[in-house]
């Protein structure tokens, strides 16, 4: 017979990692742009809104996105949700952007 060995997990608070990030923005130049508000606008389900990490996008009461890319996390994740490819991503210019502080 073996025994049962029970494992609890730590618990993880995100945005206290999150907020051990440090980031340099690069006024003026944001690294992320849509292409057409517009085509946000009619988007049904939003999913840039649900799928960041760092809750860049935002959906407002009007149906419009807002997009505040200054606690970006760089992920692309953005980019690849859009089903209408209406997101323009590029890393930011060196020495810009995120520096993680644990990786």
């Amino acid at each position: 017979m073996t025994a049962a060995v029970e494992f609890t997990l730590p618990a993880v608070n995100v945005e206290e990692k999150l907020f051990q990030n440090r980031y340099r923005i690069d006024t003026g130049r944001p690294h992320i742009k849509v292409h057409n508000a517009d085509t946000c606008t009619t988007c049904e389900l939003k999913p840039c809104t649900v799928c960041c990490p760092a809750g860049c996008w935002r959906a407002e009461a009007d149906g419009k996105i807002e997009l505040v890319v200054d606690g970006c996390l760089e992920c692309g994740t953005c980019r690849l949700v859009c089903d209408e490819d209406n997101v323009d991503w590029n890393y930011p210019r060196g020495g810009f952007g995120i520096l993680f502080k644990f990786g």
